[in-house]
């Protein structure tokens, strides 16, 4: 992004950009999004875009990185109860289906295996520490705390918009919503109780 403080005509500007770019990446992949598409729905031009992000992968990494913290922030980790954690996931999986596209795509086409992102990128420490914490106090199965979030994780998204068996959305009756989120809970709160018999 350029280094002067943007104007409010910028900053709205650079607004409309990511809106729209988030929609077309979301749609079409790193490779499929084109700048042409993105700067003729954001009201603006090819130099404008390329002055704020530099190049398309930027403008993609500025989204990308962006959603990762709002997931963060709006679904923070509560470890000692992970079911609850898992449902307020699947509710913003059905709130904003763009952003798990975005992670999807930049599987698919970045980082084909290990980590999605980075070392330094990467906003899981909390969250490991708080699954740590609560194995420690006895209320979360033993385990790896990387892989009992990466479990939790994965049962949140059974219905997600990658979903290989079925993707929800949120125009569904609200009931069925209700019944997910529910077999959601207690498959969670099963799944991670911790182990009182030792095996």
């Amino acid at each position: 992004m350029a280094d002067q403080p943007l104007t409010s005509r910028g900053a709205a500007t650079y607004q409309r950009i990511l809106d729209v770019a988030i929609q077309e990446f979301a749609e079409h992949g790193i490779a499929g999004a084109r700048v042409e598409r993105i700067v003729a729905a954001a009201r603006t031009n090819k130099a404008q875009l390329y002055a704020y992000f530099g190049s398309k992968e930027g403008l993609f990494d500025a989204i990308f990185f962006g959603s990762l913290e709002r997931i963060v922030n709006v679904v923070p980790i509560d470890a000692t109860d992970l079911a609850d954690w898992a449902v307020r996931l699947y509710d913003e999986y059905l709130r904003r289906p763009d952003l798990i596209r975005l992670a999807t795509w930049a599987r698919l086409e970045r980082r084909p295996a290990g980590h999605l992102v980075d070392r330094p990128d990467r906003l899981d420490d909390r969250k490991l520490r708080a699954i740590a914490e609560a194995q420690d106090a006895g209320l979360v199965r033993q385990g790896d705390p990387f892989d009992v979030m990466a479990m939790v994780i994965a049962m949140s998204m059974a219905w997600s918009p990658v979903s290989n068996v079925y993707a929800a959305t949120v125009d569904e009756p609200s009931e069925v919503h209700e019944r997910r989120r529910e077999l959601l809970r207690e498959s969670v709160r099963r799944a991670m109780a911790a182990d009182r018999q030792g095996g």
